[in-house]
């Protein structure tokens, strides 16, 4: 059943994209940017560069392999390596493709960073779903209460949303970039966490 779930995500994921490319989102994208742009402040820009930041490769990949030194050296849990690096590598390399697929254009409205390459779905977003996703699945395994776990839930909900938010904040990417991103990286993590629980030898 959960393939079939699957199948009918990215068959959600395919429409979009095909939203996207066709310019249909062109109205909720611009007044979701209009409405975060308009928040403005050198304070507030100040911490979205430190959010953006965390979502980028040069945070990431570090925090990557410090969890899987924990992982390995401290838990000893080295299946769960696994799981985190090729989730993330997958991701890594997923993002690449879709964006050479689409090419979808970066928003050119106010840029208050630059960036280059391609703009759906984005990098940031699907980095750090999968990262923050993985970890929660991880940590959920092994937490003790029902509050730990909605706590750790909310964490990752929080830090996921802000980095994406920043994105759109600083005029890197559309709204609909972030979706696309948190969308395919969703489908990704549950065929990761599938195959980890049929194979890795342990209880889903």
């Amino acid at each position: 059943m959960w393939f079939i779930y699957l199948l009918l995500a990215l068959a959600g994921f395919q429409g979009l994209s095909m939203l996207v490319t066709r310019d249909r989102l062109k109205e909720f994208d611009l007044a979701i940017i209009h409405t975060v742009q308009g928040w403005e402040s050198p304070g507030l820009t100040s911490v979205m560069k430190v959010l953006t930041t965390l979502g980028s490769s040069a945070v990431v990949i570090p925090l990557v392999l410090l969890t899987g030194a924990i992982l390995f050296v401290v838990l000893r849990h080295r299946k769960e390596i696994i799981l985190l690096l090729g989730a993330m590598a997958g991701s890594t390399l997923l993002n690449e493709l879709l964006k050479r697929l689409y090419q979808r254009a970066r928003p050119d409205i106010h840029r208050i960073i630059e960036e280059t390459g391609y703009s759906f779905p984005s990098g940031h977003s699907m980095a750090s779903f999968t990262f923050y996703g993985i970890l929660t699945y991880l940590l959920w395994r092994h937490m003790p209460t029902r509050l730990w776990r909605i706590a750790i839930i909310l964490l990752a909900a929080v830090m996921i949303l802000s980095i994406g938010l920043s994105r759109v904040y600083l005029g890197v990417h559309y709204p609909s970039d972030l979706i696309g991103g948190y969308w395919f990286s969703a489908c990704w993590i549950a065929v990761c966490v599938k195959l980890f629980s049929r194979f890795g030898g342990v209880r889903r």
